[in-house]
């Protein structure tokens, strides 16, 4: 008798996990799928199916399940060094990793503080802005403003900063207030008007309420170019531009949400490059280490970390997490930036766009289909007359099409890992539309 059954591996999940962003009654008639190995863009359960990954298991995968150069980098890390401390003490892979990603942004960005989640690098973020504020004599500046839509994570202060009821509005009681304004989605775009048109009616609205309480607003935090859990909500560039150019002009931090944009998501290697502009804080986490180990950061400028630099201890950052910097995770992550460099991924993932922007054409002119749209490697389009559940019957649908997708709402959107295949990319785009067209039908 086999023991370890694809049942059986379900049943003692359901019985002893509390799984992450999922109503846990649901999975009476949604089947948990139990993953046995991964290899490429595909995931195999214990009957030998395959699923294509194509959300990147929530944004992370860039290069593959089990890749081989990553896998070696981590195996011989792990003969070195598994971790230490990072106060007091210091080590080669987090140096480098430092090192690298501040010359990414031409040395602006010199400093990194790490943690190990998104969420984490948010709550960094916004700690880290209004203590440099009160340490540089500015105490009343402990205000922040977000996006409508937006979305930074679910701990207490990164939901402070979501306008996604869904995460949020539970939660309400324990959240510090945030001032919200307009997104720039492109979709609100009226008859005649242009995203950058759009972009502007949003800056001006950034405007409006620094004007009016600039002097108590420590930061605005973005997601650049697509606001993600929202609904891939894409805007212009010229809306960093605008936003940039009034936090000077009012002295007001701008963080910018690189956890699922960043690392060559967008098209560029940090979306905000494509705005030519740089914030005051660019939190980083998910592609970072490839999808392999948890791994968060927060870069800033050097003007930033000298308001923190004194004899005082009370002016320092006292902020840390056990596992701040790990040596495997870091390593991960340099050899995720030598994939990067090594196989010139960002003008191959332009070549790859392109290819799967074409294969989708017959979704993008679907008569149930609005706001096809597209941003590097993020594609998303949204549902007309989508049925009750259309995310979840999607998903069930999908699985049974070998692919892995998780609409939001009645969004469908793909972020697959960077070496599909032409192969996979017709296939992905061919059993997507095959996918819809079931769902739709009812």
């Amino acid at each position: 008798m086999e023991l370890n059954k694809q049942s059986d591996w379900v049943a003692r999940s359901l019985r002893s996990v509390w799984h992450p962003c999922t109503q846990m009654q649901h999975h009476e008639t949604i089947p948990l799928i139990p993953v046995s190995r991964g290899k490429g863009a595909w995931l195999y359960d214990h009957e030998g199916r395959r699923y294509l990954d194509a959300i990147s298991s929530w944004w992370v995968n860039l290069f593959g399940h089990a890749n081989p150069r990553i896998n070696a980098a981590l195996k011989d890390q792990l003969d070195t060094l598994e971790h230490a401390m990072l106060a007091g003490f210091t080590h080669e892979p987090v140096i480098e990793l430092s090192e690298k990603l501040s010359a990414l942004t031409g040395h602006v960005l010199g400093h990194s503080f790490y943690a190990s989640d998104g969420a984490s690098a948010v709550e960094i973020a916004l700690k880290m802005s209004f203590h440099s504020w009160r340490n540089n004599g500015h105490a009343g500046k402990q205000e922040f403003v977000c996006l409508k839509g937006s979305y930074h994570g679910e701990t207490i202060g990164a939901l402070a900063v979501t306008d996604v009821a869904l995460f949020k509005d539970a939660y309400g009681p324990l959240l510090r207030a945030s001032q919200t304004v307009m997104s720039p989605d492109a979709r609100a775009a009226a008859q005649g008007e242009t995203a950058q048109d759009v972009a502007r009616r949003a800056a001006a609205d950034v405007e409006r309420l620094f004007i009016q309480r600039g002097d108590q607003i420590a930061a605005i935090i973005i997601e650049p170019l697509v606001q993600c859990a929202t609904g891939m909500a894409m805007h212009d560039p010229l809306y960093l531009q605008l936003v940039r150019a009034l936090c000077d002009q009012h002295k007001v931090h701008l963080i910018l949400d690189e956890i699922a944009v960043g690392c060559g998501r967008t098209g560029t290697f940090f979306a905000c490059e494509q705005a030519g502009v740089w914030p005051d804080f660019l939190c980083l986490s998910k592609g970072i280490s490839g999808g392999y180990l948890p791994l968060s950061l927060v870069m800033t400028r050097d003007d930033i970390y000298q308001a923190f630099y004194s004899s005082d201890v009370t002016r320092g950052f006292l902020h840390s997490h056990s596992y701040t910097g790990n040596p495997l995770a870091c390593r991960a992550a340099l050899a995720t930036l030598q994939i990067f460099e090594e196989d010139d991924v960002l003008n191959a993932n332009r070549a790859k766009a392109e290819r799967l922007t074409r294969a989708l054409q017959p979704l993008a002119q679907h008569e149930q289909v609005r706001h096809f749209r597209q941003r590097g490697m993020i594609w998303a389009f949204d549902a007309v007359g989508a049925p009750k559940d259309f995310a979840r019957r999607f998903f069930a649908t999908a699985t049974e099409h070998e692919l892995l997708m998780r609409p939001i709402g009645a969004t469908v959107y793909m972020m697959p890992p960077y070496i599909l295949s032409d192969e996979e990319i017709d296939g992905l785009a061919a059993n997507t539309l095959a996918v819809f067209n079931q769902v739709m039908a009812g």
